[in-house]
């Protein structure tokens, strides 16, 4: 997955995160509902599916069980 695809999934809803600090490709991530993340953003970047599944995790988000495959 790109890291565009990948920021636009943890932007809109339910996830609902938005960049609130920059520097240089970290973004400091933050939701009112989920807890803060960072999000080393790298354009032309492909992200591996392993970290993909972490970040979507069940445990870092507090998403149900199958919730992360329909966010996507």
């Amino acid at each position: 997955m790109k890291a565009r695809r990948l920021l636009a999934v943890l932007e809109r809803q339910p996830l609902g995160y938005e960049v609130v600090r920059q520097s240089g490709s970290h973004r400091r991530m933050q939701s009112p509902d989920h807890p803060p993340l960072i999000f080393a953003f790298h354009n032309g970047a492909t992200i591996p599916a392993g970290l993909v599944r972490k970040i979507l995790s069940s445990r870092t988000l507090d998403l149900m069980r199958g919730e992360p495959r329909k966010l996507l």
